[in-house]
C-alpha cells in the first residue's frame, strides 16, 4: 500500500492533461452543409447548383452536344468549352443565369475553328 499515494498522483497528472483534450476535439465536430429543409427550397450548395446548370443545358436541344464544362464556386458558375455560334453562347449563358441560385456567370465558351 505505499505506493498507493505515487499511483494517485500520476492518475491525477494524467486525467489533468486528458481533460483538455477531450474539451478541445468536442469543439471539433464537423457540421452538414445547408440543404432543403423545406420540399419547395433548393440547396444552395455548389455540387447542386452545377448539376441544376448542367441539366439545363442538357434539356436545350441545341445545347445538349455541345461539350460544356460547368463549374462552380459559391453560387459563381463558370461554363467553359466549345459552342458553334455566337448565338449558341449566348444561350447557353441566358439559360444558366436563369437557374434559381446563380449569383453570376464568368464566360470561358469559345468558337469551334472551322
Amino acid at each position: 500500500m505505499r505506493k498507493s499515494p505515487y499511483i494517485e498522483s500520476r492518475l491525477l497528472i494524467v486525467a489533468a492533461l486528458a481533460l483538455p483534450a477531450f474539451a478541445l476535439t468536442a469543439g471539433c465536430t464537423s457540421t452538414s452543409s445547408a440543404t432543403a429543409g423545406a420540399p419547395g427550397e433548393l440547396a444552395n450548395d455548389d455540387a447542386s447548383l452545377a448539376a441544376r446548370v448542367k441539366a439545363a443545358l442538357v434539356a436545350d436541344p441545341e445545347l445538349k452536344s455541345l461539350p460544356v464544362s460547368v463549374a462552380t464556386y459559391r453560387g459563381v458558375v463558370q461554363l467553359s468549352g466549345y459552342v458553334d455560334s455566337e448565338i449558341q453562347t449566348q444561350k447557353a449563358l441566358a439559360l444558366t443565369r436563369g437557374v434559381p441560385g446563380v449569383q453570376s456567370v464568368s464566360n470561358d465558351l469559345h468558337l469551334r475553328p472551322k
